[in-house]
Protein backbone atom coordinates (compact mmCIF):
# COMPACT_ATOMS: atom_id res chain seq x y z
CA UNK A 1 0.00 0.00 0.00
CA UNK A 2 2.89 2.32 0.73
CA UNK A 3 4.19 1.61 -2.77
CA UNK A 4 0.98 3.01 -4.29
CA UNK A 5 1.15 6.09 -2.07
CA UNK A 6 4.68 6.82 -3.29
CA UNK A 7 3.65 6.29 -6.92
CA UNK A 8 0.72 8.69 -6.59
CA UNK A 9 2.93 11.20 -4.78
CA UNK A 10 5.35 11.18 -7.71
CA UNK A 11 2.49 11.51 -10.20
CA UNK A 12 1.00 14.44 -8.30
CA UNK A 13 4.39 16.16 -8.10
CA UNK A 14 4.80 15.77 -11.87
CA UNK A 15 1.29 17.12 -12.44
CA UNK A 16 2.09 20.11 -10.25
CA UNK A 17 5.28 20.76 -12.19
CA UNK A 18 3.36 20.60 -15.46
CA UNK A 19 0.82 23.04 -14.03
CA UNK A 20 3.52 25.69 -13.72
CA UNK A 21 4.56 25.19 -17.35
CA UNK A 22 2.52 25.57 -20.52
CA UNK A 23 1.95 21.84 -20.75
CA UNK A 24 -1.19 22.04 -18.62
CA UNK A 25 -3.52 22.39 -21.64
CA UNK A 26 -2.17 19.16 -23.10
CA UNK A 27 -2.38 17.41 -19.74
CA UNK A 28 -5.98 18.59 -19.35
CA UNK A 29 -6.92 17.23 -22.77
CA UNK A 30 -5.26 13.89 -21.99
CA UNK A 31 -7.07 13.69 -18.65
CA UNK A 32 -10.43 14.30 -20.36
CA UNK A 33 -9.72 11.52 -22.85
CA UNK A 34 -8.67 9.09 -20.12
CA UNK A 35 -11.71 10.03 -18.03
CA UNK A 36 -13.99 9.31 -20.99
CA UNK A 37 -12.33 5.97 -21.64
CA UNK A 38 -12.60 4.87 -18.01
CA UNK A 39 -16.24 6.00 -17.73
CA UNK A 40 -17.01 4.04 -20.89
CA UNK A 41 -15.29 0.96 -19.50
CA UNK A 42 -17.18 1.32 -16.21
CA UNK A 43 -20.52 1.50 -18.04
CA UNK A 44 -19.61 -1.54 -20.16
CA UNK A 45 -18.61 -3.49 -17.05
CA UNK A 46 -21.88 -2.55 -15.35
CA UNK A 47 -23.91 -3.64 -18.37
CA UNK A 48 -21.96 -6.90 -18.64
CA UNK A 49 -22.54 -7.59 -14.95
CA UNK A 50 -26.27 -6.88 -15.27
CA UNK A 51 -26.53 -9.12 -18.35
CA UNK A 52 -24.57 -11.92 -16.70
CA UNK A 53 -26.71 -11.65 -13.57
CA UNK A 54 -29.89 -11.86 -15.67
CA UNK A 55 -28.61 -14.94 -17.52
CA UNK A 56 -27.51 -16.72 -14.34
CA UNK A 57 -30.75 -16.03 -12.46
CA UNK A 58 -32.91 -17.34 -15.35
Amino acid sequence: MLKYAVIFLIISMLAGAFGFMNVSALARRISFVLFGIFIGLAVLALLAFMLLEAVVSS
